[in-house]
């Protein structure tokens, strides 16, 4: 069931990226194929099923047929432990879901990886080499971002770590505003999405990775990369922004009813489009990266914020403690941090926003400064050829 529906939700999902990629460049979109174009992903799924299979003559078959379903089933494989709703809603919930989450969607490169070099193709071979890169720096940045809420909520579980937001009665953004933002930033540097989309990079390389794939194989990456993106964005709504909880639900349905199941699906799904729309802004928004610009901003601006976060989430944690405005709720499903309202919620909030924003990027600033000294030293002890040697230099 959830397998169909998450195809669904991609193919619906291209569908809205086209309809809102023309609604932002002031055109109408699909509108050939059905009312306003609403049965043009069918007609794109039966387009591409009916097209040829086409193997490359010196491909590695095996792998080149493999590698597209590796990144496929890692994909659908993380929606496991997704809660989409309480109860049912989500198919299981183990004690080190987020750290599942992080394992199973790192091998869906693997996917990418092989599929480049099994095309023995240079431009797909460099795609895949840049995405490995890619992926391998922001999964660094979205792990250290996600240590931030972890603080406050004490547990891994997924379904967890929205009851300790019920239970606190607020949503960890307001307490995490920096690794919100970096853990935006990663997911589209994750999902390869633009302005991170360098792996498949149409002005450099073609298509990247899966430029020698078509048909059904080409079908399945565009199906994973949908994926990971409602992943990235269902993470994003767990972990920061209450998952299923929105203020007053309980006074609309009664928990634990049909009812309330099905508004708390609505919500959660209500969530996840508005980041999907983010993605999807972004894209129509900002112009791609350097692929040094993109390595420069995952390890000398994300890590290190994420690094410093960690640190003044912790002094704030122990100083509220220590001023009695946070305080250990024992519950059902384990310990949770509660803040005392008002005052605990208002200290932290503040706190995040006066404090952390500016140690950050003091720190920041102070790593980059750094890193350009040493560049600048590095490019004054290259030593440009003489006027001499450039014309033995350009008989050679």
């Amino acid at each position: 069931m959830v397998l169909f529906v998450i195809l669904t939700v991609a193919a619906d999902l291209v569908y809205a990226e086209r309809k809102i990629s023309a609604f932002i460049q002031a055109r109408l979109g699909p509108m050939r194929v059905g009312p306003y174009g609403l049965l043009q992903p069918l007609a794109d799924a039966l387009k591409l099923l009916s097209k040829e299979d086409i193997i490359p003559a010196r491909a590695e078959r095996s792998i080149f047929v493999i590698a597209p379903m590796i990144s496929v089933v890692a994909s659908l494989v993380v929606l496991a432990v997704i809660p989409f709703g309480p109860g049912r809603a989500t198919i299981t919930d183990i004690n080190i879901g987020l750290l599942f989450i992080l394992a199973v969607s790192s091998v869906g490169v693997l996917g990418i990886i092989l599929g480049g070099w099994a095309s023995n193709s240079k431009y797909p071979l460099l795609g895949a080499l840049r995405s490995s890169a890619q992926m391998v720096s922001y999964e660094v940045a979205i792990a250290l971002a996600l240590v931030g809420p972890l603080m406050f909520a004490k547990t891994l579980s997924m379904v967890g770590v929205i009851e300790a937001q019920t239970t606190d009665r607020i949503w960890y953004v307001f307490y995490q505003p920096v690794a919100f933002l970096i853990f935006l930033v990663g997911g589209l540097a994750e999902t390869n999405r633009a302005p991170f989309d360098l792996p498949e990079a149409e002005s450099e390389i073609v298509a990247g990775y899966h430029t020698e794939y078509s048909g059904f194989r080409w079908a399945l990456y565009f199906v994973a990369e949908y994926t990971n993106i409602v992943i990235s964005a269902a993470l994003a709504v767990t972990v920061f922004l209450g998952g299923w909880h929105f203020p007053g639900m309980t006074k609309l349905a009664e928990p634990g009813t049909w009812a309330y199941a099905l508004l708390a699906v609505l919500v959660f799904a209500v969530k996840v489009f508005a980041i999907v729309y983010c993605f999807i802004w972004f894209r129509w928004t900002f112009p791609r990266y350097r692929y040094d610009q993109l390595m420069s901003l995952g390890w000398k601006w994300l890590i290190p914020a994420g690094l410093t976060n960690i640190l003044v989430t912790g002094a704030l944690l122990v100083l509220a403690q220590h001023l009695g405005l946070v305080e250990t709720v024992r519950t059902d499903t384990g310990e949770r941090l509660v803040s005392v309202w008002p005052w605990g919620k208002l200290f932290l909030m503040a706190a995040s926003l006066l404090l952390g924003i500016p140690i950050v990027w003091i720190a920041l600033a102070v790593i980059n400064r750094r890193s350009a000294d040493f560049n600048l030293r590095v490019q004054r002890q290259i030593r440009l050829p003489e006027r001499g040697e450039e014309e033995v230099f350009a008989e050679v």
